[in-house]
């Protein structure tokens, strides 16, 4: 299962540290095992949440994650990316972008540090969107109880999630005004970026987001129509008739139909939106170690193989049924990595304290449903964990 699963991983991981070799010798080799190391440590979280939707994708359309995805991940976020945003900050064409790339370095690095603000802005705001709209929402498992529902009560104070996003910008964004200003206005722009790159990032949230669910919403519909439309022998409950066949857990819990179609195809624009979000801090933080396009392309491509073969692994495995508290981890991951990007417009952080407090808290959340298994299979279970 592991082989099956990681096996393009493995082979992409030998294939990347052969061409290093190849292209710049020996430290190149252990350039990109760092830069690999980094984007999986940053980017855990998001192989949870990949899987958490992935999960609910037909099979063809985990295939197109898997191959297309796979190509967008590696070689559009990793490789062009930085490449196009270098070619539109400095109103190069994409050919002088990577030219100045490969013969000015320390240009290049640069020019894609003075565009991290409106690369953070953007990232910042859709993540914290998703944090925000889990956190509001009324779910029945619940990991930190006291904390989720009184906010799943405030959640049905309607478009709350985007009011407080859009405070949290205002917030960044004056911030970032005050400091120009006492520093002599010399990046007074700075803060119409910031602001307008977390405006576009609140709005794809909302697009690409509520046009999944509306698709998703409409098939599980569709399905749950088509099962009481069946013919109910005599006598047979009619309680009885969820399940697979109509869409439902039986317990009144989410679909189980798999999402196909024009749902499936949202949200897979979704996933890719949420990788790049993701990507953003890696390939920034990226340039702490190298400012070689090639290395770093190698390195964090290689790392991404493993995100995307570690969210097929949780799928296959069913590990998120196995431990219901790691979305919640990955969540609460996600939303410090929101405000950790929207700090670093203004402050540099660390890659390694965002790397650590996403594993800390997908550890916990972990452990978590350890002990709540544990106290389930002793038949000791507190009320929490049956909800």
């Amino acid at each position: 299962m592991v082989l099956k699963t990681f096996g393009w991983a493995f082979g992409f991981t030998v294939l990347g540290l052969a061409l290093a070799v190849l292209y710049d010798g020996w430290t190149a080799l252990g350039v990109v095992a760092i830069l690999t190391v980094l984007e999986v440590s940053l980017s855990f979280d998001n192989a949870v949440i990949n899987a958490g939707i992935l999960k609910k994708m037909s099979a063809f359309w985990q295939k197109i994650f898997l191959t297309i995805g796979v190509l967008i991940a590696v070689f559009g976020m990793r490789l062009a990316f930085p490449v196009i945003i270098v070619a539109v900050t400095a109103k190069l064409s994409p050919v002088k972008a990577v030219q100045l790339a490969v013969d000015d370095k320390d240009r290049y690095q640069q020019l894609v540090t003075d565009a991290h603000p409106s690369i953070a802005a953007f990232g910042g705001m859709f993540l914290l969107m998703i944090f925000l709209s889990f956190i509001f929402e009324d779910r029945e498992t619940k990991w930190l109880g006291w904390i989720e529902r009184p906010l799943a009560k405030l959640g049905q104070v309607e478009m709350l999630s985007v009011c407080l996003s859009l405070i949290v910008l205002l917030i960044a964004s004056m911030t970032v005004a005050t400091h120009a200003h006492q520093h002599g206005g010399g990046h007074a722009d700075k803060a119409q970026t910031v602001l307008t790159s977390g405006l576009a990032g609140v709005v794809t949230y909302l697009i690409v987001g509520g046009l999944s669910s509306f698709f998703e919403n409409r098939l599980a519909a569709e399905a749950d129509a088509q099962a009481d439309a069946e013919v109910i022998p005599p006598g047979e409950p009619r309680e009885t008739k969820t399940g697979a066949a109509s869409g439902t857990s039986g317990k009144g819990g989410p679909s189980l139909v798999a999402v196909t179609g024009k749902a499936a195809f949202f949200m897979f624009l979704y996933l890719e939106v949420i990788d790049a979000s993701f990507s953003f801090d890696g390939v920034i933080g990226a340039f702490a170690i190298t400012n070689d396009i090639v290395l770093m392309a190698l390195g964090l491509g290689i790392g991404a193989m493993y995100v995307r073969s570690l969210t097929v692994y949780l799928v296959r495995q069913g590990t998120l049924d196995d431990y219901v508290y790691l979305e919640h981890g990955a969540h609460y991951a996600i939303g410090a990595l929101a405000l950790i990007l929207l700090i670093t417009i203004q402050y540099q952080i660390s890659e390694i304290i965002t790397g650590l407090i996403g594993v800390v808290l997908i550890g916990l959340s972990f452990w978590s449903s350890v002990l709540r298994n544990r106290r389930i299979a002793a038949g000791r279970p507190r009320a929490s964990d049956l909800a």
